[in-house]
């Protein structure tokens, strides 16, 4: 005989929901991760119109003094964590409660480059209520960490979330 949990139908999971209240600041998770490729970067400086030679030549890269090689656009980075942070079941069991992105914030600590692996550091950082009850604002600090354990982004985000209605 072996021993398991029964998953719950998708209709009971469809019901499980994080509200205001549940964000606590110290919650903690990680995200799954994601490869940078060069067509990822190619991509991005086509879709932006940002082709800074730092992140599209790599001959001019190479001659970098500080890197030597082509760096990643830092909004791809941000982009990227955003995308990394809604696949996750707290943000998917969160998003029926999210109202607003209020601010983001951002620090650039290390260089990413093409074929660096990023995953997120997630964090509740401060949760505030507002004039209006039914609603609260949460602080996120979401922090890319590539394969060699680096931060090389730091995010602070401000969301607006929907408060638990009263019984």
């Amino acid at each position: 005989m072996t021993n398991f949990v029964e998953a719950p139908p998708p209709a009971e999971l469809a019901a499980l929901r994080y509200w205001w209240e549940d964000l606590k600041p110290g919650l903690r998770w990680r995200t799954t991760s994601r490869t940078i490729t060069e067509a990822d970067v190619v991509q991005f400086a086509t879709y932006s119109g940002d082709l800074n030679r730092a992140h599209v030549d790599a001959e001019y890269a190479a001659q970098l003094p500080l890197y030597g090689q082509r760096l990643v656009h830092g909004m791809l980075v941000v982009s990227y964590m955003a995308g990394l942070s809604t696949r996750t079941m707290v943000n998917q069991m969160l998003e029926p409660s999210l109202l607003g992105l209020l601010e983001v914030r951002c620090q650039f600590p290390a260089p990413t480059f093409i074929g660096d692996t990023l995953a997120v550091d997630i964090e509740v950082m401060e949760q505030k209520e507002t004039s209006k009850p039914e609603r609260g604002v949460v602080t996120f600090k979401r922090t890319a960490v590539n394969q060699r354990g680096q931060a090389v982004v730091e995010c602070l985000v401000t969301q607006l979330v929907m408060r638990r209605p009263a019984a």
